[in-house]
């Protein structure tokens, strides 16, 4: 090996570095360090508070946009669930006008009476209500009026006196009105 590979091997193993002098001077290094020594850690150290309040704002707005964005997602979900049950509700209102006109007629017996309990049952589950009787006082939101029909005994308000088809409130609001007749006073 030739004088320079191996000072350059002493060099690389630490055994020549005493040799080199730093280009600063060895007293020079300890002197400058003590004396910017608590104006460098100040200026640091005000970088790195700034630097964790930006994190840390960063980090509640993405925690607040993530609660948001559950919360809305949630509400859609909710949404679309009740949406596909008012549509599935919706198509079975003329089935249980069926069987709300049998009823009135006597109709209903024997196995079909379970089945049509059984109907109501579930759409009540739901919260899908049944409304408009006769004798209740007319309400244009609930109610939707085809004719005048009067009663037997005088109204002191616009009463029903007649229901065509009973309307259907799903968790109270109006799927759809009932139509009635009413008595005027």
């Amino acid at each position: 090996m030739t004088d320079s590979h191996m000072d350059a091997d002493r060099v690389a193993q630490g055994e020549g570095a005493e040799a080199a002098p730093s280009p600063e001077g060895v007293e020079a290094e300890p002197a400058t360090a003590e004396g910017a020594e608590p104006e460098a850690f100040s200026d640091r150290e005000g970088e790195l508070e700034t630097l964790v309040a930006e994190r840390t704002a960063d980090l509640q707005r993405l925690q607040a946009e993530y609660v948001n964005y559950k919360r809305r997602v949630d509400r859609d979900r909710d949404l679309s669930r009740q949406l596909g049950v008012e549509s599935v509700l919706t198509d079975f209102m003329p089935v249980l006008d069926s069987i709300s006109l049998a009823r009135q007629h006597g109709d209903i017996d024997g196995g079909f009476r379970l089945v049509a309990d059984e109907l109501e049952k579930v759409t009540l589950k739901y919260g899908l209500v049944a409304f408009g009787e006769v004798g209740e006082v007319f309400d244009p939101v609930l109610h939707e009026a085809l004719m005048a029909l009067p009663l037997d005994l005088p109204v002191e308000v616009t009463t029903i006196s007649q229901v065509m088809q009973q309307g259907y409130q799903l968790r109270g609001r109006v799927i759809r009105p009932a139509r009635v007749a009413v008595a005027n006073p």
